[in-house]
């Protein structure tokens, strides 16, 4: 298997200033004995050539960037990039990198120095700075070239920022904007266009200060307008002043906070729409105007979550019914918007934000909200109920288990949802299946609290099923009242199969509820009759749903199966396939071999018993063979009870191996006196120990020969045929009623001393003894539960010490 840690791709800085790919390949480090020290090495992936063989020098600055990228220059103008598929990888070379420059890796650069050119342009490195060309019209081309000579090395990047910070570079570069845009000097607004582009790369917060306040903004988005690569100008400035309109639902009087709302919208639109979709080199650049956004949102929620009267009048007027439908819009798009803001806060001050908002009285003003008819309003407050369920299901479910006590079932919370799930009118049923999800996230057991005084979720899957659950399987119910789906048209086949989908999660995850529901509302009949749809996903899903039933082994459902012939619509469905190769047919053969794998007996009887004959000829896969050759073992069992003890005995090699006739030990057990008997065990007539040989022959013999004729059948049975590949065995289908000959049944009336049925009444019961014949003569098979090892070392020891005369004795 390919080592993706190592998998990289090579780039090299082309004269343009832009990345070319020269291929991907796997790097690794060695000793180069050519380039006399430690090397980084690319072999390419497709034919093992070489793409790089750089030496690592120890004065050479390598530079780790996105934890995926490590850049350094060969010599003058030719820059290198190495971009790793995984960090593990480059933090593996990197290491490697820092370890032969003896540096420590949690850097990001492993030298601070700078080559000829930058010794030309920066004087000395200690300056503080470095001398900006004048700002004017004639220079810009100059200036355009120093930012982006200054890229690519952090030093230049420093040394550049502090120049322009010091001298009030950007001012006067939007003076000289403005100038442009008077004269329509097109090169000249091409030149500040690179600038201010080249500015924002240098990714310093200080600068971004000057750039985004309220006097400069509007001007650096104009800089950015004129993009050299396009024939026309963009019109930013105009979409931003006349286009986009601040819409103040609630009025704020603090004007730090209105001030702040408007530089993040704009710094958001200069991000997403105005600067250039950043490449994989520029991404790690701009990581201070992300912060920069991400702070300022910050700012506003927490500044907007102090103010109570704001958030007073945001959740009465929202619930207020003499607001208008108009106004309400704008009020829940407002708080959806907050809500999304929020999503950026730290798990601690998320967690503040959202109590602030239960505090408020979120959750009954979505019920208000969810409740109208406004399908907008709706649809925003189905995006606020989403970010409360993903932050703290907890207090969505304490909530809806609280009203229900003072509600009735129609108007609870998450019975509107599941009527908005239910009644979505996207024909692709979008909302449904964002409800769908929400719903299951409530009912998930796996995100629900346990605590010493109560557990959730006993009280909330209590309070589901008989407040909810009838809500939610309603349109399933009523579609299926005939033998055939009632109405089958797109829609309804996918809400169905959505309301499917939840059930079958309950199953797996809910045990006695759902299995409660399932058996008191006959839910798998009615289910099961979507396996007629027209529509096959809608179908596949119904079997699903039962496949996952039986798939949990449950006798309660199983005997609810056989009750109702449960099988017969698949047995139906499976036929009305035909032999049509899809998956419904391997949907319905897989649950057929899952009863034969598992060896479900009640189940695998019911199927055979009853479906046989239909399903008899098919012969292109062997499981229903397979299903009839379970079954007809299992009467065989059923019909010899000894002849399953003793495969039993067999899987469990719990007897002797040795093909020796009746042992010394068994003749001692036979001869022993009443006296030797340990406390409770069966005591021998004094009769039967004055038996003769012959006496003691003759039954050995009879058994012997009984033996050999079952040895006979017993082979005729187990000689059938292995279901492998696509064989086709054939199969015997008429059952014999007639009893069939015990496999091990005990001798006659003269019972052997100490056999079984020569126990006496009241004695603790020993055991059968299980006897077969082999070619060698007689092998006991004894089976005592409480042997141990030291019992049978015991008794072969006692064999040992008998005299040969008595075993000769009894072969005689």
């Amino acid at each position: 298997m390919t080592d993706t840690r190592r998998r990289v791709k090579v780039y090299t800085l082309n004269e343009d200033r832009q990345w070319d790919d020269r291929g991907t390949g796997h790097v690794s480090s060695g000793y180069v004995e050519r380039l006399k020290g430690m090397s980084l090495l690319v072999r390419a992936e497709s034919d093992g050539s070489l793409l790089l063989e750089s030496k690592i020098n120890p004065n050479t600055a390598y530079q780790k960037q996105q934890d995926t990228l490590i850049v350094w220059s060969e010599a003058e103008n030719y820059d290198l990039a190495l971009s790793f598929q995984e960090k593990a990888g480059c933090d593996e070379i990197w290491e490697k990198i820092c370890q032969v420059q003896g540096k420590d890796p949690s850097v990001d650069i492993t030298q601070e120095l700078v080559d000829e050119s930058e010794e030309e342009r920066f004087d000395d490195l200690s300056s503080p700075g470095l001398e900006l060309p004048p700002c004017e019209l004639s220079r810009l081309e100059e200036v355009a070239e120093l930012v982006a000579s200054s890229l690519p090395s952090p030093l230049r990047r420093e040394k550049l920022a502090l120049a322009v910070e010091n001298e009030g570079y950007i001012k006067k570069l939007l003076e000289l904007f403005h100038l442009c845009e008077d004269l329509e000097n097109r090169e000249g607004l091409h030149h500040l266009y690179e600038i201010i582009k080249g500015i924002f790369l240098l990714n310093r917060t200080a600068l971004f200060e000057v750039m985004f306040s309220e006097e400069c903004i509007m001007d650096v988005i104009g800089c950015l307008e004129f993009d050299p690569a396009l024939p026309h100008p963009r019109r930013h400035r105009e979409f931003l002043t006349k286009t986009a309109k601040f819409k103040e639902v609630i009025p704020i009087s603090d004007p730090e906070l209105k001030q702040k709302i408007h530089q993040t919208y704009r710094v958001q639109y200069i991000q997403d729409m105005v600067l250039p979709t950043p490449s994989v080199f520029e991404e790690n650049m701009l990581s201070t105007l992300h912060s920069f956004i991400f702070f300022n949102k910050v700012e506003i929620v927490g500044m907007l979550q102090d103010d109570e009267k704001f958030l007073t009048d945001l959740f009465a007027q929202l619930t207020e019914e003499a607001t208008d439908d108009h106004k309400r819009h704008e009020l829940v798009n407002f708080l959806k918007e907050f809500c999304a803001f929020s999503q950026t806060l730290q798990p601690q001050n998320r967690d503040a934000f959202f109590k602030t908002l239960s505090n408020m009285g979120i959750l009954p003003a979505l019920e208000v909200i969810l409740g109208m008819d406004d399908v907008q309003v709706r649809s925003a407050a189905t995006d606020i109920f989403s970010y409360l369920v993903e932050y703290n299901p907890s207090m969505v479910r304490e909530f809806v288990m609280q009203e229900s006590q003072q509600n009735d079932d129609d108007i609870l919370l998450i019975n509107l949802i599941i009527e908005h799930m239910i009644c979505d009118t996207d024909p692709e049923l979008g909302g449904a299946v964002q409800l769908m999800g929400l719903l299951r996230t409530l009912v998930d057991p796996e995100n629900m609290l346990a605590t010493a005084t109560k557990t959730e979720k006993t009280e909330f899957l209590s309070f589901f099923y008989k407040h909810c659950m009838h809500v939610l399987s309603a349109p399933l119910l009523a579609n299926t009242t005939e033998d055939k789906p009632s109405k089958d048209d797109f829609q309804t086949s996918q809400l169905l199969a959505l309301i499917l989908e939840l059930l079958t999660f309950c199953v797996e995850h809910h045990t006695y509820h759902i299995k409660n529901y399932i058996i008191n509302k006959d839910i798998l009949r009615r289910v099961l009759v979507l396996t007629s749809s027209r529509h096959a996903f809608l179908a596949l899903c119904a079997l699903r749903f039962m496949r996952k039933i039986i798939g949990l082994k449950d006798e309660f459902y199983n005997r609810y199966i056989m009750r109702n012939f449960l099988f017969e619509p698949v047995v139906k469905a499976f036929l009305n396939n035909g032999s049509r190769y899809n998956l419904m047919n391997s949907a319905i053969i897989e649950m057929f071999e899952y009863l034969r794998v598992e060896d479900m007996k009640s189940l695998t009887t019911h199927v055979v018993e009853n479906y046989w004959k239909a399903l008899e000829d098919v012969d292109y896969v062997q499981t229903f063979k397979g299903l009839k050759l379970r079954y007809e073992q299992q009467r065989e069992r059923q019909d010899n009870p000894k002849l399953d003890s003793m495969r039993s005995i067999l899987r469990n090699h719990r007897y002797r191996r040795d093909t020796r006739t009746l042992d010394e030990e068994e003749e001692m057990w036979f001869n022993t006196d009443e006296d030797d008997l340990e406390d409770g065990e069966a005591v021998v007539p004094p009769s039967d120990k004055m038996k003769s040989e012959e006496d003691l022959m003759d039954p050995i013999s009879k058994f012997m020969e009984r033996r050999k004729l079952k040895d006979s059948e017993e082979k005729e049975v187990l000689a059938k045929p292995t279901l492998t590949g696509r064989q086709s065995p054939s199969f015997k289908l008429s059952f014999s009623s007639a009893p069939k000959p015990s496999l091990t049944g005990p001798p006659p009336t003269s019972h052997l001393p100490g056999s079984p049925g020569s126990l006496s009444i009241g004695a603790r019961t020993s055991p059968p003894t299980t006897a077969i014949t082999t070619k060698s003569g007689l092998v006991g098979l004894v089976d005592y539960p409480d042997d141990d090892e030291e019992d049978e070392d015991d008794m072969e020891n006692q064999e040992e010490i008998l005299p040969l005369s008595k075993k000769a004795k009894l072969s005689s």
